[in-house]
């Protein structure tokens, strides 16, 4: 029987965007498959009748609900669609221990079990579901797009895919069989240093202070995680990050083996800026090839944007609510 455990969810407005008066906000709680309780905001828009499309949102990897999840939740949801933000397994305000492990597996659950959650409420059509994912996670919603037949539609934002970046390093630096092998002699050595002391080492957030010498992608990150921008008490990001050993998996489970099968509209989001847009670039491409359905997928890449922009517009409105909202409007009918 699957159970829910007590979360100790806070009743505070803790986000990192004002809260709009357009919406109705609640704390909700569902299960996965692993049985681990995931915690979400709930957004509707207020006074709508019937029952609505709904979408799940979820990431960057690393962050929580109350930043650019939240954001985009909200914002869909004053546009009329149901939405909830949500914390993946073992970070934020959701359930699973040990803290900050990640799993290309789990975490793909996750999405399905929001989808799972949205199924059954009085107030969703069932058959008028999509999923934002966000940087990392816009890997894992491609990953759910191509095993969940309920997903009808689907836009990935600014996406990573976290089992490249880990098995080959950035811009595929590190893509050769001694430096994989390399990295998983240190992270199995670490295994037995956390065996040894009963806790897991923390792999650290992001740099802070930056040095002056590091790539431009690192400050970028610091001024949306470390400044009062995107900073969230509960963030891996603006803290200390995931485990040392929180993502050896990703070394070789490739979660985009079969995008070339996903049936469901899809639209992928990146700037034209970002380090990552080779991310989104080669996983549009993989995603249509040879692949039937692909009429209804799209790349989208706004001019001038880095990767954090599409995190909450970067002062200066990049992230595409206009696209998103006929994205969705269009395949949910």
């Amino acid at each position: 029987m699957m159970r829910s455990e007590n979360l100790g969810l806070t009743d505070l407005w803790d986000k990192t965007f004002p809260k709009s008066e357009k919406v109705e906000h609640r704390k909700v709680t569902f299960p996965n498959r692993y049985g681990i309780t995931l915690a979400a905001d709930l957004y509707a828009p207020k006074d709508a009748d019937g029952r609505l499309a709904a979408i799940a949102v979820c990431g960057p990897f690393g962050a929580v609900k109350e930043q650019a999840a939240g954001l985009y939740a909200q914002t869909m949801a004053e546009r009329g669609f149901l939405t909830i933000a949500f914390d993946p397994s073992f970070t934020g305000e959701s359930g699973g221990t040990p803290r900050y492990m990640a799993s290309p597996d789990i975490n793909t659950e996750d999405f399905q079990a929001a989808v799972d959650f949205l199924c059954v409420q009085d107030n969703v059509d069932p058959e008028r579901i999509g999923i934002i994912g966000i940087c990392g996670w816009g890997g894992m919603a491609l990953n759910t797009a191509a095993l969940d037949t309920r997903v009808k539609a689907t836009a990935a934002m600014t996406m990573y895919d976290m089992t490249r970046v880990n098995a080959k390093g950035y811009f595929d630096a590190e893509d050769s069989e001694k430096a994989r092998y390399e990295k998983k002699k240190a992270l199995n050595a670490q295994r037995i240093v956390d065996f040894k002391t009963g806790s897991y080492a923390l792999g650290g957030g992001v740099a802070d202070p930056v040095p002056e010498d590091a790539p431009f992608f690192v400050k970028d990150y610091y001024d949306y995680y470390k400044t009062k921008r995107g900073y969230h008490s509960r963030s891996l990001n603006s803290n200390g990050g995931w485990n040392v050993i929180g993502c050896m998996s990703f070394l070789n489970q490739p979660i985009l083996q079969y995008s070339s099968e996903i049936r469901s509209a899809v639209l992928i989001v990146h700037g034209e800026k970002a380090h990552s847009c080779y991310f989104s670039k080669d996983a549009y491409a993989d995603m249509v090839r040879d692949n039937p359905y692909s009429d209804n997928k799209e790349l989208l890449i706004i001019p001038d944007a880095v990767h954090t922009d599409l995190y909450d517009g970067g002062g200066k409105g990049a992230i595409p609510f206009d696209k998103l909202t006929d994205f969705f409007c269009k395949y949910l009918g």
